[in-house]
């Protein structure tokens, strides 16, 4: 029993050092300056600390462009994936709590939605907004992010597991409404899937970047992804000349990694406390 339980370990230690190594390379590149990280040597130790200089660069170079694409990656992040939490929980909700016409047509509609890689969505939603005119605007990037079906799945299918009828029954009997039921009574039963679709449809928009290519010309709206493909075609282009522009595409990775780290942690607490709230109910 013990050596079965020390090879699973071992698996285990063997995968966080897989999933870790990346991280921790990049981590370790962005604290050395142009010469030792083209040195060869040392790549994953450190050689020299050049880091709060290289971050220094990052945000100053080219009138600070790095800083306005951090900000229109939070708004991305943030209004898309705000916007598509809310219309998964209530559509996820609508179809879980409510029978209607169609109900379940409308619903093996959107399961085969999830079947569609988004990737080919793209073209025709670039054409649908050039035809609306809104293509190299905002939202351009944040309509698309408000629609998931793998989210509103995700819902429903949590909202049949957590949230018991007796309780609704109940709810409506002592004279609650529809709004009130939802608010007071589902909602908070529903709060680690809430933000399990939060944290997915952040992520999600945070790292969408063949949609931002597509649709967006002006390099004042990029998002991080874009913008730092840009410095890396750049960098690319100018073989040699360009070992400056890697450091800051290193460093600019690892600052882009950081919301996301900070988003996971500052939500963890709730998530784990709903799941022990829902397990005690």
């Amino acid at each position: 029993m013990k050596t079965r339980h020390t090879g699973v370990k071992l698996i285990l230690l063997a995968l966080v050092c897989y999933f870790l190594l990346p991280l921790w390379w990049l981590v370790v590149a962005s604290t050395k300056d142009a010469q030792g990280l083209f040195s060869g040597s040392g790549a994953l130790w450190f050689n020299g600390f050049h880091l709060f200089g290289n971050l220094h660069d990052l945000f100053t170079f080219n009138n600070g462009e790095y800083t306005r694409w951090l900000w229109n990656s939070v708004l991305y992040a943030g209004v898309g994936g705000v916007g598509c939490t809310i219309i998964s929980v209530l559509a996820g909700y609508g179809f879980a709590m409510y029978r209607f016409t169609g109900r379940n047509a409308v619903f093996a509609t959107v399961l085969g939605a999830v079947m569609v890689p988004l990737t080919a969505l793209v073209i025709p939603t670039f054409v649908m907004f050039s035809n609306a005119g809104l293509t190299d605007t905002i939202w351009a990037v944040i309509l698309p992010s408000l629609l998931s079906p793998f989210a509103v799945y995700l819902m429903r299918v949590y909202a049949v597991g957590s949230i018991p009828t007796e309780l609704m029954d109940a709810a409506r009997v002592d004279g609650a409404g529809e709004l009130r039921i939802f608010l007071q009574v589902a909602l908070p039963l529903m709060r680690p899937g809430v933000i399990t679709v939060l944290l997915l449809s952040v992520v999600s928009t945070w790292n969408n970047y063949f949609l931002p290519l597509t649709v967006l010309s002006s390099s004042k709206l990029y998002p991080l992804t874009v913008g730092i493909n840009l410095w890396e075609q750049l960098a690319a282009s100018n073989n040699g000349g360009g070992q400056s522009l890697w450091n800051l595409i290193i460093v600019g990775s690892l600052v882009s990694v950081v919301p996301l780290i900070i988003s996971f942690l500052a939500l963890q607490r709730y998530w784990q406390g709903g799941l022990t709230v829902g397990s005690l109910k």
